[in-house]
């Protein structure tokens, strides 16, 4: 069976930072090919792309994840009827015990104040598109006969309306579901199956962490006052990271359903949520410690495989460490070894079947032009990308 599989791998380059680290305020480090390397975790990464998302997508398109569900519908309840703002919350409580089969109690910490306005939360980030919790509040509304908590408890012990209540949290996915999945720990034919693998980052180097001792000066001692007001320090690398990630297509498809517009093809809502992707993956970055680094980068080469069989990582080129070179820098040997080492793997394998973009930057980037692909832009790369995608999904690829 013809699969359509996209393969996203990114060269890029950070200066001094510190965007994941440990319980210890360590950067995350690990072992590949004998030696350690920098690290940022895929979750890590996962957010830093949801966050780009706000900036690419309508607020419809997205969901939220947060344990405080209850407090998040009942917002909308209120919202579609003011009146029911002092009910809201339990409405909200007694409607998602009968969409998810979870339980809801005020947080230890709040129950200890609580002067009965504390509202539950569930034991777990529960993630739900927005879509959804509007259609769960139509469900609170609707059944409560305009705010009678009592009247939506009997109603929802019926089936129908049961049934209502869990469609509402079972379709019409997000994109940000629908790319990352869901768990849902009562509930498990509720889970959602992830369409999309990151992995964590790796240095193409050795890398070692350094630490910055810093002191702060108080700007009220006088000049007599010698001596810092606060002193510490901070743990830091610096890297040229592989990123690899990959989309599963048509589980994408399958989370996010087909258009459903009478004027949209069925393939829009996938293509579309593809790019979206796409765009925010390459352009995204974590923030830890971003003010103390002021770490922005871009990417400074990504290659984009469509592939009909399986995702592959082209990490494997890296598992023997990239030296220094003798300009200093790793950016160029690193390129050098993916345009030697990808034709390689995809021949033996009988695996240059799909579509290759290839976009750069700079002269330490030149070595990728002996990859088979379309050079091109970021923007002419989102457009291709998304046509080919609409393309295949069109033609039942």
């Amino acid at each position: 069976m013809t699969r359509t599989i996209l393969d996203i791998h990114i060269l890029q380059n950070v200066p001094p930072s510190n965007m994941n680290r440990d319980d210890t305020g360590t950067p995350k480090s690990a072992y590949y090919g004998g030696v350690r390397r920098a690290r940022v975790s895929s979750q890590a990464w996962k957010r830093a792309t949801r966050s780009r998302f706000n900036e690419l997508l309508p607020p419809e398109e997205l969901g939220v994840r947060t344990k405080k569900v209850v407090e998040a519908l009942a917002e909308r309840i209120t919202a579609r009827d003011p009146e029911l703002a002092g009910t809201a919350p339990q409405l909200a409580e007694e409607t998602l015990k009968a969409a998810t089969g979870s339980s809801f109690e005020v947080p230890k910490r709040k129950a200890k104040e609580d002067d009965g306005t504390a509202v539950s939360e569930s034991k777990y980030l529960m993630f739900l598109s927005r879509r959804q919790l509007d259609a769960l509040a139509a469900v609170a509304v609707e059944a409560s006969g305009g705010g009678n908590v009592a009247r939506l408890k009997n109603a929802l012990k019926d089936k129908e309306q049961k049934a209502r209540a869990r469609t509402a949290v079972d379709t019409r996915h997000s994109v940000d579901i629908a790319l990352f999945g869901r768990m849902v720990a009562d509930s498990a034919d509720l889970n959602v199956e992830a369409a999309t693998q990151v992995a964590h980052a790796l240095s193409v180097h050795r890398s070692d962490i350094e630490s910055d001792y810093y002191t702060a000066v108080d700007d009220r001692s006088g000049e007599s006052e010698s001596g810092a007001g606060m002193i510490g320090t901070v743990d830091f690398h610096s890297a040229t990271l592989y990123r690899y990630a990959a989309v599963d297509v048509d589980e994408l498809q399958r989370n996010l359903g087909v258009g459903l517009k009478e004027d949209e093809p069925p393939s829009t809502p996938a293509s579309k949520a593809v790019t979206a992707f796409l765009e925010a993956f390459i352009t995204s970055l974590p923030t830890g410690k971003i003010n103390t680094f002021g770490n922005h980068t871009l990417p400074s080469a990504v290659i984009v495989k469509i592939r009909d069989r399986w995702p592959i990582s082209f990490v494997g080129a890296f598992e023997e460490p990239v030296p220094k070179s003798a300009e200093g820098g790793f950016l160029r040997e690193s390129c050098r070894r993916l345009a030697a080492y990808v034709p390689d793997l995809e021949r033996q394998y009988g695996l240059a079947d799909g579509p290759t973009w290839v976009f750069r930057v700079g002269e330490e980037t030149r070595a990728l032009e002996g990859l088979q692909g379309t050079e091109v832009t970021l923007g002419a790369l989102l457009e291709q990308v998304k046509d080919a995608v609409a393309e295949r999904l069109g033609s039942g690829a």
